[in-house]
């Protein structure tokens, strides 16, 4: 089992090294400029496969790493004929090379067989369905529920309020400081939850010189509460289910 994770954590590194370290800025720019005409993409790709030849150690493992470099050249050649590089293509780049060293690890550790039954296990194992329901519910239910419930105050807020903030930014807020106090809970760091709420404080409340400022805290603190609030009791009731 050790043998096999370390296989993996080499394969994860080698992808990091070739994606985040060994690739200088004027590379990407080069690669944007040109795509598929551009002499850099080739090189990454060879980087890609070279260092996961390293890595594995294993001379017989050849063809492993000339996959690794082609499905890396592949995917980075439908990267880059993208018009918008953003978040959501970054993303979806990562998520590929993941799902290709995922492929290369489960075939050098003959781990297909085991793939199904992973799933079956997960699928039929109540810890992890109130585990993966939880944070689907802290992500998207109760974001939209605090909003419906904070609707009457919103509309109270001074227009050049809104302006000076960032476009849903409040909502993104919410949801990873429910992340987080849901995962605290979880992993029983409790206190941490106070780090959470004094430095959210800190952060929203530092400033609030302007006319209607009052109500914009109060806003964002009723919200806070109850996000807070709806996610304790969430994570509260998931542990009493899992550990009872």
């Amino acid at each position: 089992m050790e043998v096999n994770f370390l296989i993996l954590l080499q394969l994860f590194l080698a992808h990091l090294l070739t994606d985040f370290v060994l690739q200088p800025t004027r590379w990407i720019q080069h690669k944007r400029k040109h795509r598929g005409k551009s002499y850099y993409l080739i090189i990454h790709a060879l980087i890609a496969g070279m260092l996961t030849y390293l890595f594995l150690q294993e001379l017989k493992w050849w063809y492993v790493a000339f996959f690794i470099s082609i499905t890396h050249y592949l995917i980075d050649l439908w990267k880059v004929n993208k018009l918008n590089d953003n978040l959501k293509y970054f993303l979806l780049d990562q998520l590929f090379h993941l799902i290709i060293i995922l492929v290369a690890w489960l075939y050098l550790i003959q781990g297909f067989g085991m793939v199904l039954p992973a799933l079956s296990w997960l699928i039929n194992s109540p810890s992890f369905l109130l585990i993966a329901g939880a944070y689907l519910i802290v992500i998207f239910p109760v974001g939209f529920l605090i909003g419906k419930a904070t609707k009457r105050w919103h509309t109270q807020i001074e227009p050049s309020n809104q302006k000076n903030s960032l476009e849903a930014a409040g909502r993104y807020i919410g949801i990873f400081e429910r992340i987080l106090v849901l995962t605290f809970i979880l992993t029983s760091n409790f206190s941490a939850i106070g780090f959470l709420i004094a430095a959210k404080s800190i952060l929203r409340f530092s400033d609030k010189s302007e006319t209607g400022a009052r109500k914009q805290t109060e806003y964002v603190l009723i919200g806070t509460l109850m996000s807070f609030a709806i996610t304790i009791i969430l994570g509260l009731l998931v542990r009493h289910f899992i550990f009872q």
